[in-house]
């Protein structure tokens, strides 16, 4: 195999996004699979070691069409996946417009530069948040979609404008929306690492570890079973696995194919509290703060169309294996990467 040249049987593939928390696990399961992943970060979030050294990596920008397109033709790209975007809720409520730049402006420079370099099949990396609250449980996918806050309406824009693209120009893609994506590399060398970290998991491990704050559970007057949310969380490699399982769909041109990807196993947030504290061993220090406005009470996939049509296996369907990982990851990596 020479530098541009795929694997027997695999695909170029050029991961934008590759050096983040998604990207990196799915840039590792890309090679298991036989696949050749290019990795495009601008390191904003990434972190360079989350990535191989062997694994071809650019640092640049997804909205620089000239960069993207001669990293298309130089590395004979024939698939790109897109896990750029920010995605912090609050954040994007107080500043809509670096969302609406780097989720919504910059991918149109992305996909010209596929224009450009005749690259015509395309997997997103799109999010539950598109649904806004939603009217039933679980979340299918013919649910209407109205966000409530810019980072879910820049990704339905993106979804919007790849159907545009579909029809005009026969881009084929698959936008996979899923739920909360968690967990670590099962081997213990990649994992979670955000500055900062909002998400559940992580914060109860930092807190149990003393390595962070204590936890704030917001809000235990839901109608839920404990009066804490329920979520859905999904591991990160099964979320990697169902990307790649999509690729033999995007023969045809013009192809456009969603899937919702979760477990639809939900927990409570004191659920995983108490599923954090007996993997690890440790006490959970936490306080009880007043609900966030916006926060669902309870919010979980229906996966039956992924795994109907791409065969798509859950390894991880329950919460205690999916947190023993990330406990894994953070007892080796305390200060992350």
């Amino acid at each position: 195999m020479d530098r541009a040249g795929a694997y027997l049987g695999g695909m170029n593939v050029l991961v934008i996004g590759g050096a983040g928390y998604i990207g990196s696990h799915c840039v590792r399961q890309l090679a298991a699979a036989g696949h050749r992943p290019v990795v495009l970060d601008n390191l904003s979030y990434g972190h360079r070691a989350a990535v191989a050294p062997e694994v071809p990596f650019y640092v640049g920008d997804l909205g620089d069409r000239k960069t993207v397109t001669d990293l298309l033709r130089r590395e004979k790209i024939e698939l790109v996946m897109h896990f750029a975007a920010y995605a912090f809720v609050g954040e994007s409520v107080a500043e809509p417009l670096k969302y609406y730049e780097n989720n919504s402006a910059k991918p149109v420079q992305m996909l010209l530069a596929m224009k450009d370099a005749g690259v015509s099949k395309f997997v997103f990396s799109s999010t539950c948040a598109t649904f806004g609250i939603p009217k039933e449980m679980p979340i299918h996918e013919n649910l209407p979609q109205a966000p409530i806050n810019p980072y879910g309406q820049t990704k339905l824009d993106m979804e919007n404008m790849l159907k545009a693209c579909a029809r005009a120009y026969g881009l084929s893609f698959a936008a996979f929306r899923y739920f909360n994506a968690a967990g670590a590399a099962e081997d213990g060398t990649i994992g979670e690492d955000h500055k900062p970290e909002t998400h559940l998991i992580p914060l109860a491990i930092a807190a149990a570890a003393g390595t962070g704050p204590a936890l704030k559970v917001f809000g235990d007057d839901y109608p839920t079973p404990d009066g804490t949310c329920l979520r859905d969380y999904v591991h990160v490699d099964d979320l990697s696995r169902a990307h790649i399982a999509v690729f033999d769909k995007l023969a045809t041109p013009g192809t456009g194919l969603f899937y919702n990807l979760g477990t639809g196993n939900p927990a409570s947030v004191l659920e995983i509290i108490r599923s954090v504290e007996a993997v690890t061993g440790l006490k959970v220090p936490y306080s009880m703060a007043q609900r966030r406005a916006g926060d669902p009470p309870a919010l979980y996939a229906d996966s039956r169309k992924a795994v109907a049509e791409l065969s798509w296996k859950i390894k991880f369907p329950q919460v205690g294996a999916l947190i023993e990982t990330a406990w894994k990851w953070h007892r080796t990596h305390p200060k992350g990467f």
